[in-house]
This record gives structure tokens, sequence and C-alpha cells, in this order.
């Protein structure tokens, strides 16, 4: 899933200065209130919001916006909408397979919307189970190659994680991506910061079991502007996807 991890990386780069900070906040904020509402307010025996913090914490946002979340999730403040997660499958172009993760107040409004959203760029729902066999539960832990002004080895990382539960390490250039069961993800993510290594994200994620490559700018465009259309969405949380794009060619869209 090399290609389609390194376009979630450049993203995830890109995130603080995007043009949709906003809208990005309000996401990292959603799930804030909903890992308060399932686990309870207090991240020491809350992993899932422990994570949720630290994620809107590396994209900065404010530490204020984080508290108020938690309190409205937890109940300790009023405010808080009770959210329903909702999946949907779907094909975007060149036959690639799409899980369109939603957090949602309004299921007639998130289901209108992407469903709008996949017909006006080349995509289709599909019915709930033709999708999702494609698709692994994992735990995913991104680690930046350069902590500190230190060089952070595939090897350091290996050694770290392995022990945890760690199935496999693929270096995506200026980062990590470590592979673990959804299970082992909170004590695959707490073996590398015992071992004194940061991490950009540690989140149970869909990772596909095969892929789709997409080896021309036209293609790999398409589906990008798919991916785009529906992370625009205010219901959409994650996005997955089982395509793979050549290093070359997400150079030259990205240029």
């Amino acid at each position: 899933m090399s290609g389609h991890s390194k376009w979630a990386t450049t993203k995830h780069k890109k995130a603080v200065i995007d043009a949709k900070r906003g809208k990005m906040f309000a996401k990292l904020i959603k799930n804030i209130e909903v890992a308060a509402r399932m686990g309870g307010g207090d991240p020491a025996g809350n992993p899932t919001l422990y994570d949720a913090i630290q994620k809107a914490k590396k994209s900065s946002v404010p530490n204020d916006n984080i508290d108020r979340a938690v309190k409205r999730g937890s109940g300790a403040e009023a405010g808080g909408a009770a959210y329903d997660t909702i999946m949907y499958e779907g094909y975007g172009p060149s036959g690639v397979a799409m899980l369109i993760e939603c957090l949602t107040d309004n299921r007639n409004r998130a289901a209108m919307e992407v469903r709008t959203a996949m017909s006006r760029n080349g995509g289709n729902l599909a019915d709930p189970g033709s999708v999702a066999y494609l698709f692994n539960r994992k735990g995913v832990v991104i680690v930046p190659q350069q902590q500190d002004g230190k060089s952070v080895t595939e090897d350091d990382v290996l050694e770290a994680a392995l022990d945890a539960g760690a199935e496999e390490v693929n270096d995506l250039g200026d980062s990590f991506e470590v592979i673990s069961e959804a299970t082992d993800l909170v004590t695959v993510r707490s073996a590398l910061q015992e071992a004194g290594l940061d991490y950009d994200s540690a989140e149970a994620s869909f990772v596909p079991s095969m892929q789709v490559e997409l080896a021309d700018e036209k293609s790999a465009g398409a589906v990008l502007r798919l991916v785009d259309a529906l992370e625009d969405l205010d219901d959409v949380q994650n996005v997955f996807a089982n395509f793979d794009v050549p290093d070359e060619i997400m150079e030259a869209l990205e240029a």
C-alpha cells in the first residue's frame, strides 16, 4: 500500500497549512468527543481518547478546543452531539475499492452527500459487504524518520515494535509505517514511545489486502479527486481505498 500511504502521509504533512484547516479541526474535535463518550474523559484510561488528543495536538488544534471537546464528550459540559458511525462501501474510477467512514448526527444527510460526491466524480456506492472483504482492520502508526535532529532507521523501529506485535514496517520516504493487528495498536505505540521514538499518528485503519495500480496521471488524478471530494464532506472522517500510485506519477500530480 506504499503509494496510498505516501499520498496519505503527504496530506498529513500539508494538513496544518491546508486551506481547509478549520474543517480538519472540526473532524479531529468530533473524534475526541466520540472517544470521550465511549470510554470516558481520562486519556490515561482511554487509549482511543489519548490517540485522538495526540493527533489533534500534532495538527495544532488549540488545547482549549481539545479540553472542551473532552468535557462535552464525557458529559462534564453540555453541548455534545450524538454521533453515529456509518461505513459506506463503493467503487471509484479504475475499479478502486473504497470504504467511506462517516461520523454524523444526521444519517440521511451523510448518505445523500456521499452518494452525490461519488456520482459526480466517477464512483458509485455498493451494497454492504461487497467491498469490505478487500480490507483488513489493522493498527497503523506513522513514525517520522527525522526526530530532534537525529535520523531514525528501520532497524530502530523494528527493534522497538516487533516484540510488541508489529507485523511489518514500510519505508515511506520520510517516515515509517508500522502495521499491526488493531488489538495491538496501543501496545505497539507504547513500545515506540518507551524506546524514545515519536510518532505522527496512531490509529486503527483499514488496510487493503490487494491493490489496484494507477500507472498514469489521468487515472490517478481521477481517484484522488474523488477522495478529496469525499474528505471535504463534514460527515466523512476517513476514506480507505486500495489504490497504489507509482512514485513518479505521485510526484507529477503533486507538482
